[in-house]
């Protein structure tokens, strides 16, 4: 392993320190937190599309994007941390959720590891319902299979069903309680889905640009 990490943090903290970029030294952050969901997504698009060298890419802008909270972060005067902070607490997260590797715990099945990775979660952080925790910023349809996800796990599926009221969003819940039955990611299945129209629209526009050009000469 190279020390690609420290290097990245020497460079954000020259951005950061004075005599760097200005912008990056007024960045807050609140201000940042649109970049992360925008890399986020061009991450998953990366990842869709295959591409190796692009995947590297994004996966570079998401990391550049907790470098830079981390390096902000160390600004705080009553609470500041930094990326060593962040790197540890993720890593006894990840150690305290998986008694099964680094406890004594029985393995169990997939179901199994998914409600003890819930129990967990509502022990350490505190929460009082298995709701609790869904990010709010979340797509409809992502959420609702968070929803539908978290619900199914906690024993709830029979006591929350899916409302058929007929409205146009039952309609929709119903579909994404479908593709959970299915094993299918409804937000994977749509993103194709809409990936496929776009392509054909471009096909159609650009045979139309060539039937225009063809007309006029």
């Amino acid at each position: 392993m190279t020390d690609g990490i420290p290097r990245l943090v020497e460079v954000m903290d020259r951005l950061r320190s004075p005599g760097g970029c200005a912008w990056d030294a007024e960045q807050t952050h609140a201000s940042l937190a649109p970049y992360a969901l925008e890399e986020a997504h061009e991450l998953v698009d990366a990842i869709e599309a295959g591409d190796r060298a692009h995947l590297r890419e994004e996966l570079g802008d998401v990391l550049l994007q907790v470098v830079f909270h981390a390096r902000v972060a160390q600004e705080h005067p009553e609470d500041p941390f930094d990326l060593d902070a962040v790197a540890d607490v993720c890593a006894d997260k990840l150690i305290a959720r998986h008694p099964h590797v680094f406890g004594d715990e029985e393995a169990g099945t997939m179901r199994d590891h998914l409600e003890r990775w819930d129990r967990i979660k509502a022990q350490t952080q505190g929460r009082e319902s298995v709701m609790d925790g869904i990010p709010g910023t979340l797509g409809a349809l992502a959420r609702a299979q968070k929803i539908l996800g978290r619900a199914e796990r906690a024993g709830l599926g029979d006591d929350a069903p899916v409302a058929q009221d007929g409205s146009l969003g039952s309609a929709l819940l119903a579909l994404v309680a479908r593709a959970r039955a299915e094993g299918l990611d409804a937000e994977t299945e749509l993103r194709a889905a809409t990936r496929a129209l776009e392509t054909a629209a471009r096909a159609a526009e650009q045979a139309g640009r060539g039937d225009t050009q063809g007309s006029s000469g």
